[in-house]
């Protein structure tokens, strides 16, 4: 299992359709830092439904850097919902750069506000 936190460096959201009887849908392009057993920086673009004080989510995130000390690009898929003041995500390695190409895995997200990744990664 690869473990690491990350810290989020910028967010930046924007609504693209507020209508008041309706879920506010935004996108938010975020930027992370990882330490752990991911060293390295990313950036996520996410989509977002908000239903009162939940919001559920869809996103890609591209990481650049090492993971379990192999550099390269990593592409993640998160599909997860915020509420409570904890959002959680179901992740899917989509592709992979350089060393990591060919990795697959499957992982989670959570963040409260600190963030922690875990991901079971099969490498070529």
């Amino acid at each position: 299992m690869t473990t690491a936190e990350f810290g989020i460096d910028s967010w930046d959201e924007n609504p693209f359709d507020e209508e008041g009887r309706v879920a506010k849908l935004t996108t938010a392009l975020v930027k992370k830092r990882y330490s752990g057993a991911i060293d390295g920086t990313s950036v996520t673009e996410w989509v977002m439904a908000y239903n009162g004080e939940t919001a559920d989510f869809v996103g890609i995130e591209r990481i650049r850097g090492t993971v379990d000390g192999r550099s390269g690009t990593l592409v993640l898929r998160h599909v997860g919902r915020f509420g409570d003041g904890v959002a959680k995500a179901d992740l899917l390695v989509v592709s992979g750069t350089d060393q990591l190409d060919g990795v697959t895995g499957t992982g989670s997200m959570v963040a409260d506000p600190a963030g922690k990744v875990e991901l079971t990664l099969t490498t070529p």
